[in-house]
């Protein structure tokens, strides 16, 4: 899966949540959503698929690292 929408995968297994990245990232590889020995500039990926996010206005940046899925997100 795609580092983004694996990170939008997890925000949306828990809608309304606020989840710092590391959370989300922790989440993801948990689930299998992302493998870093194949994909191995995963987290920077993931980081910057949360501020293009909160740019497009799919996800709401909330502190400094912190994240929330917008509705339709």
């Amino acid at each position: 899966m795609d580092p983004g929408e694996a990170a939008l995968q997890v925000l949306r297994g828990d809608p309304g949540a606020e989840m710092h990245w590391t959370v989300i990232w922790d989440r993801a590889l948990k689930a299998g959503y992302i493998d870093p020995f194949t994909q191995p500039d995963a987290r920077d990926a993931v980081i910057a698929a949360l501020a293009t996010g909160a740019k497009a206005g799919r996800v709401e940046k909330t502190s400094k690292g912190t994240y929330r899925l917008l509705a339709g997100g």
